[in-house]
């Protein structure tokens, strides 16, 4: 994938995608991206970073870099201790799979790891995704519910494949950080003029897009 034509930008947010291998993280990247779904995506193995996809609100643009990884069994190397993975992050969508017990009890390690690794103050959002698989689920919505209060971050269910809340995730997560670190750091002048929504002030364009949207 490469980077957008244009370079200019106001703000460029680090956003990171973790959890369990097998969740579908990067499902739920390519539905944000492109509004494109497929069942037999290919496990990402390594790194992959995703840059060039830009939010553009009034005359401001927010460039949104997004780290998607294999999960901690398909590629522990790169998700323990790699601090060099997490610097820069301002932001984490922790995804779990609400038809996999085990993806849902190693949200806990995944935020310890965060804890260890991380900035500290980035801002979190819990997501149990592949909520549409209603007749395999084994995760209640208030059990993911109940832990994301627990951890005292956002929790959402998202289906990439039924695209449900997978833009909403994103653009959560975008605008706390905004609130966060643009907000608080802008001139009084400048305060809430960067107003990322998911409808109206932003504009999407495919990761497969070279140009930055105006």
């Amino acid at each position: 994938m490469s980077a957008a034509k244009s370079s200019t930008y106001d703000h460029l947010i680090k956003l990171l995608l973790i959890g369990d291998s097998g969740v579908g993280k990067s499902c739920l990247l390519m539905r944000f991206s492109d509004d494109s779904f497929t069942p037999s995506f290919i496990t990402t193995i390594g790194i992959g970073i995703y840059v060039g996809f830009c939010l553009c609100a009034r005359a401001r643009t927010i460039k949104l870099q997004i780290w998607d990884t294999a999960g901690q069994e398909g590629f522990p190397t790169i998700t323990t201790g790699a601090r060099s993975y997490y610097r820069g992050a301002m932001g984490i969508l922790l995804a779990y799979e609400g038809n996999d017990e085990r993806s849902f009890n190693n949200v806990r390690n995944w935020v310890r790891n965060i804890e260890q690794n991380a900035t500290q103050g980035v801002d979190l959002i819990l997501v149990g995704n592949k909520c549409d698989m209603t007749d395999k689920k084994v995760i209640s919505k208030e059990q993911g519910q109940e832990l994301a209060e627990e951890l005292g971050i956002k929790f959402l269910e998202t289906s990439a494949k039924a695209n449900l809340n997978v833009d909403e995730a994103f653009f959560t997560l975008a605008r706390d950080i905004k609130k966060r670190l643009i907000d608080n750091q802008a001139p009084p002048q400048e305060k809430g003029k960067i107003d990322i929504t998911t409808g109206g002030g932003a504009q999407k364009p495919g990761l497969a897009s070279t140009s930055c949207c105006t």
